[in-house]
């Protein structure tokens, strides 16, 4: 392994800002890319996604979380069900809702996801300094104050 040489330099607020959007996108969009071999497409697993977060949700409220069009948003429940991803349950309050939540398959597929992404970027972080896996340590931190912000 290599050793690499870390310069700090102070740089204005704005100019981190891009940098920060810049490497957090790249980073998101490689680990999105991560996942193992199957038919689910990113569209599919973001609802599934949206459903595990929020542990159910109409299909309406579905299509507003993922900024989709309700016609599209059925088109994308429709498959997930198909697979047996995701269940609906009849909402307790209106008798002409559905209530969508991923069930223990699409909680499984999902599971797979993460695993795979979290040892793709587990396997780069191995090739780091210690010193460098630190400061990523503290960098997920304060990126967490951030989001709490």
């Amino acid at each position: 392994m290599t050793e690499r040489t870390v310069t700090t330099k102070r740089v204005p607020p704005t100019q981190l800002a891009q940098q920060l959007r810049d490497a957090l996108t790249r980073l998101n969009r490689r680990v999105r890319q991560t996942r193992p071999v199957g038919d689910l497409t990113g569209t599919q697993l973001s609802a599934l996604i949206s459903l595990r977060l929020a542990g159910a949700l109409t299909p309406r409220e579905l299509a507003d979380v993922e900024r989709v069009q309700p016609p599209t948003m059925t088109k994308i429940v429709a498959k997930l069900e198909e697979r047996g991803l995701v269940g609906r349950t009849p909402h307790p309050t209106d008798g002409r809702q559905v209530i969508l939540a991923p069930t223990d398959g699409g909680r499984a597929v999902l599971d797979q996801f993460e695993r795979a992404r979290d040892e793709w970027l587990a396997t780069r972080l191995a090739g780091l300094t210690e010193e460098e896996r630190d400061t990523l340590r503290r960098a997920a931190e304060i990126l967490q104050q951030l989001a709490r912000a």
